[in-house]
């Protein structure tokens, strides 16, 4: 399992980031922390296979912690998730080992494609043998990819606000699965609302539908969440 640490200082925001990570099979949080000197203290005696990096946080920047990390000889990946979008900000960090970049407020499918990325070329590198011809090398560079390249694009007419209120009810409420009913009762929406979304995250593969005919009636759609 790859170990995760989250930086963030926002508590809601490093909150909804952990639960992001934990849904994805294979990704564990190992640590949060608010600032980076404390993330640095712990990373000198434990290891971290990604770090997810906000670059404003207390006591340092994106820029200072990745300086201080490396003159420790740690080199874990990191993804950016942060307000920052200057120019100049993103050139300097993604020339410096940040493997993607996320600008807040994101959308899950775009934080669960950065980790999909991160996994596909960690696996890759760890099955390579000691040299590389040029076709391997050419397929690396191709998971390594631009940042944000492949990121989804919310369906029209749905909000992404709405929609992350919807995911977050599911990922926090995993089960056998739901009808648009009883997330529409649990979200505070109508149940029309709610179909629209279900069927842009089964579109999207987030969630699996089911019919369920054990209802004494009519026959009942069920929606699981897959992440």
């Amino acid at each position: 399992m790859y170990q995760v640490i989250i930086i963030e200082d926002d508590p809601m925001v490093a909150s909804i980031n952990r639960r992001y990570v934990e849904s994805l099979p294979g990704f564990g949080v190992a640590a949060v922390f608010k600032n980076g000197g404390d993330a640095l203290r712990y990373l000198k005696d434990s290891d971290a296979d990604l770090i997810i990096l906000d670059y404003y946080t207390p006591l340092m920047n994106g820029d200072e912690f990745i300086d201080q990390l490396h003159a420790m000889g740690k080199t874990p990946s990191v993804i950016m998730v942060t307000s920052a979008s200057d120019t100049d900000i993103v050139q300097k960090l993604l020339s410096r080992g940040v493997v993607d970049y996320l600008v807040k407020p994101f959308e899950f499918g775009r934080f669960k494609t950065a980790l999909e990325r991160f996994s596909a070329l960690f696996e890759k590198l760890r099955h390579t043998r000691e040299t590389m011809g040029q076709q391997e090398i050419d397929s690396l560079l191709c998971l390594q990819g631009s940042p944000g390249a492949s990121r989804p694009q919310l369906a029209k007419g749905l909000n992404e606000a709405t929609l992350s209120r919807i995911r977050e009810f599911l990922i926090e409420n995993p089960g056998a699965g739901y009808s648009s009913e009883q997330i529409a009762e649990q979200v505070h929406l109508s149940r029309i609302t709610i179909r629209r979304y279900m069927n842009y995250m089964v579109e999207t593969g987030e969630l699996k539908s089911s019919i369920d005919y054990r209802t004494g009636g009519r026959p009942s759609i069920r929606y699981q969440w897959v992440g």
